[in-house]
């Protein structure tokens, strides 16, 4: 798939290849063919999120995607699962439905990762569009725009993305964050060490 052509960390995918193994054996995982990642080591301005078909080894999208506005500026790194700290949490997700909110067409994040992210459906951090995120804000100021903790992702592709990744596909939010590494039991110790 060329992933490393693309800048996602090869710990990125790794680690969210071991999450994912472990959700489809626990039965979370409705549709296995499908894996997202967020890559937080790379900043806003670089296209983070990356959707991939693991069953025909292809990458479907790879566009830019926010961060909560008290995670970071152009790069993201203070996480928190708590109720208005406008930050976004790491680790598995397992996606829920789709409705029609106050950002339009979004999508339900179900945290699969007890005082992690457990919290990410309580906090309404959902995917949606967002027209903060865009490469004009690229040019004008370095970054796009951050959200109150949800990963927007731009107008232009957001139905397209969140149709195909609705519905129990598995989402992992990456950071070589080390109160993650710490506190996770989705992923091996000797995997995080390298």
């Amino acid at each position: 798939m060329r992933l490393d052509t693309t800048g996602l960390s090869r710990d990125a995918f790794e680690n969210a290849m071991q999450g994912f193994a472990q959700l489809e054996e626990k039965g979370r995982i409705k549709n296995p063919d499908i894996l997202s990642i967020i890559d937080f080591s790379l900043p806003s301005s670089k296209k983070r999120l990356f959707v991939i078909d693991v069953k025909n080894k292809l990458l479907l999208f790879n566009t830019l995607v926010s961060h909560g506005r008290n995670s970071g500026t152009l790069l993201a790194n203070a996480f928190s699962n708590k109720m208005n700290s406008y930050k976004s949490s790491l680790g598995f997700y397992v996606t829920g439905d789709t409705y029609n909110g106050e950002h339009g067409y979004s999508l339900r994040l179900e945290g699969e990762e007890a005082g992690i992210n457990d919290n990410a459906l309580s906090r309404g951090i959902v995917m949606h569009s967002a027209a903060y995120v865009n490469e004009a804000l690229i040019k004008s100021q370095g970054y796009i725009g951050r959200s109150l903790g949800c990963p927007a992702i731009p107008e232009k592709i957001h139905r397209k993305v969140i149709e195909r990744i609705a519905n129990g596909t598995c989402l992992f939010l990456y950071s070589p964050d080390k109160y993650y590494s710490l506190h996770t039991r989705m992923l091996t110790k000797d995997t995080l060490n390298g």
